[in-house]
């Protein structure tokens, strides 16, 4: 996989860059593992949005990921690495030895013609899918449960990648992506290696319309609205001293909003704050 710099040919390609796709064998994705996504633009039952800066965007089939590997025991082969629109990584199509089909996250070092398998005594290798507590200290995994069979719910990705720091009896602690330190029970599952299209952050848009493709619309600033619009519009000039809050008025920008005493105990180190571009 790499970057394809396009050539500067109008405004919009100068500073545009791509995906080569070399990693992809497949371009059609497997007929019985997709399903109909339908737009919803951000809107509740009521019709109301409920997100905002959502909708539009390109045409899209749901490609369904095996997230738990319940299939366990059975040694499968990657047959294809395909593309997903509707994540930022890539997907491995497996075929089973039973016969049947199944896509997973692919990870990075995983090829076609590969075997992997979802076991208890599974190597240490990319693909595999195996409890905390059956890995070594150390190991790189992904496609994280947080409750067991509930199915792999963190570093899921492109270029995420956790790290199995220690075992604490009944837990395992992990370092996820975003640098909070977590207990996790070592009954839960996880696949082994990192998580591929490691390049997708280094990708440029270029231009507006590349967002709308994917369902992004335009953002205003608050402050450049009214006043009866958003708590930070109006004035002659632009203003300062105030606390970034919604139109609504609730805090954002950085304000916590956590409110899970439930498994507060299970963080050992919270995230690393993000550093502020100067």
């Amino acid at each position: 996989m790499g970057i394809k710099v396009f050539k500067p040919r109008s405004p919009g390609r100068r500073k545009m860059s791509g995906f080569d796709f070399s990693e992809i064998t497949k371009t059609k994705p497997e007929r019985s593992l997709v399903e109909p996504l339908k737009k919803k633009s951000a809107r509740s039952n009521h019709g109301q949005i409920t997100i905002r800066h959502k909708g539009g965007g390109h045409k899209r089939l749901y490609r369904k990921i095996d997230f738990k590997r319940y299939k366990t025991d059975v040694p499968a082969t990657v047959a294809a690495i395909e593309y997903d629109p509707n994540r930022s990584c890539r997907i491995a199509l497996l075929h089973y030895k039973d016969g049947e089909k199944a896509y997973i996250i692919a990870p990075v070092g995983l090829n076609v013609g590969d075997q992997v398998i979802s076991s208890d005594t599974a190597d240490i290798k990319p693909g595999n899918n195996l409890p905390l507590g059956k890995m070594p200290v150390g190991t790189i995994i992904h496609n994280i449960e947080l409750r067991p069979g509930k199915g792999g719910q963190f570093g899921r990705g492109a270029g995420a990648e956790s790290v199995l720091v220690a075992k604490l009896g009944q837990y395992c602690q992990v370092k996820l992506p975003s640098g909070e330190a977590r207990k996790i029970l070592s009954v839960c599952r996880a696949s082994i290696g990192q998580v591929g299209n490691t390049d997708n952050e280094n990708v440029r848009i270029g231009k507006a319309g590349r967002n709308r493709w994917k369902g992004k619309r335009p953002t205003v600033r608050g402050m450049a609205m009214n006043p009866i619009d958003h708590p930070l519009g109006g004035g002659e000039g632009v203003g300062k001293g105030h606390h970034p809050v919604t139109p609504w008025g609730k805090p954002c920008k950085g304000f916590k909003t956590r409110r899970n005493k439930r498994t507060d105990s299970m963080i050992v180190r919270r995230r690393a704050k993000r550093k502020s571009r100067k």
